[in-house]
């Protein structure tokens, strides 16, 4: 996920940083491909067990290392955002990588930095859009799968009062708001979607308390964009007692932690991704264009536990419910769901939810009638706005 960080890290975590080391390899140019051995290296702005984030990446890079047997890889975790070039050093110079992965927006900079200062090693960033010749950009999107929560979270509430959690208010995050909030309008004009901000990408306590918040406030349906479960625990605790929130969970698989709770969620293949990546490198085929995949791409999946795209115990409620739309028809939500996502799959050309004609909650027209958002739109800086119904202003990051 483009992954918008612009809040620095506590300089104080640098000092417990971990280095993982996963074997060596001579240090050689790596655009002339063919080499026995290819040695990557990956900085991540959290811990790999934040069951977030940084977890979906460090599940990627151990699928790709596991589907490569000439793969070796290191990583480093919790570098804050202003301090990535000292830990890019280290992976060239002292464990000899041949490609750096930079995992978070905010190490954009930096990379395209080392790119100039190691030509003849290979960086990929993770949401970024500055390019070098050696310097390439990815993403694994998540929108449309929020797009898809919104539709059963409309169906679902009984409140009309939708929560959502989000950890900063940059362009990526918003965007799912935005996306789960028109999911929402498509089944239920009348609800309205609440947005707490909790200005931290990894902090369960904040979480807990802004999702508390929600439902004292009434809300019982709860998205998130954050890295830690919390949001689920607290749907599921809340539903134990005998009140039922529904939620939808955040890049890895935490049904788990809501049976009872968690509807659905999106999740994220980043293995897919590197595996492309290591193999075009290992093959001399690498290029700097920038990969951005979607459904179709099998790089975001929907569910909040993998191959289980709706959790069983909503199924029946979600086909309760119907919705009319001018391409199909009237469906239950649930067949709309399944089919919006099938349709997903084959291209954003033939569904996508930032179509227009789509206004802001101030009435202004964002994208026009008939308009598919293009690629620059979307992944910019444009997306700071709020459909209609959404309560309140987008603040400033």
């Amino acid at each position: 996920m483009k992954r918008n960080r612009f809040l620095v890290l506590s300089v104080l975590l640098a000092a417990a940083l971990a280095l993982t080391i996963a074997g060596c390899a001579k240090e050689k140019p790596v655009s002339a491909g063919g080499q026995k051995t290819l040695k990557a290296g990956f900085v991540y702005v959290g811990p790999i067990g934040d069951l977030g984030f940084t977890n979906a990446h460090d599940v990627g890079r151990l699928y790709a290392e596991k589907q490569l047997p000439w793969l070796k890889t290191v990583y480093v975790e919790s570098v804050p955002e202003g301090d990535a070039a000292r830990f890019i050093d280290r992976l060239i110079q002292e464990e000899k990588c041949d490609v750096v992965l930079t995992c978070s927006y905010g190490f954009m900079d930096d990379t395209v930095k080392a790119g100039e200062k190691y030509p003849n090693k290979l960086f990929m960033h993770c949401s970024g859009y500055k390019q070098a010749a050696n310097v390439g950009t990815y993403f694994a999107d998540l929108y449309q799968m929020y797009y898809l929560d919104g539709m059963m979270a409309g169906a679902l509430t009984k409140s009309n009062k939708i929560g959502y959690v989000g950890a900063f208010p940059t362009p990526e995050v918003v965007r799912h708001i935005d996306a789960y909030a028109l999911g929402v309008m498509a089944t239920n004009p009348k609800a309205r979607v609440e947005v707490r901000w909790i200005y931290s990408w990894f902090d369960p306590q904040k979480a807990k308390e802004a999702a508390e918040a929600l439902v004292a406030a009434g809300v019982d349906c709860l998205a998130f964009t954050e890295d830690t479960q919390s949001v689920v625990q607290v749907g599921e605790e809340h539903t134990k007692a005998g009140k039922q929130i529904y939620t939808f969970s955040h890049y890895s698989p935490m049904q788990k932690y809501g049976e009872d709770s968690c509807v659905s969620g999106q999740l994220v293949d980043w293995g897919v991704m590197y595996v492309k990546i290591f193999e075009d490198i290992k093959a001399g085929k690498w290029t700097n264009a920038d990969m951005w995949w979607l459904t179709g791409d099998k790089a975001a999946e929907l569910g909040g536990a993998f191959g289980v795209p709706v959790n069983p115990k909503f199924v029946d409620a979600l086909k309760a419910k119907t919705a009319k739309t001018a391409d199909l028809g009237e469906l239950s939500v649930y067949d709309l769901v399944m089919k919006r996502y099938e349709q997903m799959k084959q291209g954003r050309e033939t569904f996508d939810c930032f179509v227009g004609p789509i206004k802001d909650n101030k009435g202004a027209v964002r994208i026009p009638e008939g308009t598919l958002a293009t690629k620059e739109y979307v992944l910019g800086t444009d997306i700071l706005w709020y459909p209609a119904n959404v309560v309140g202003d987008v603040p400033s990051s």
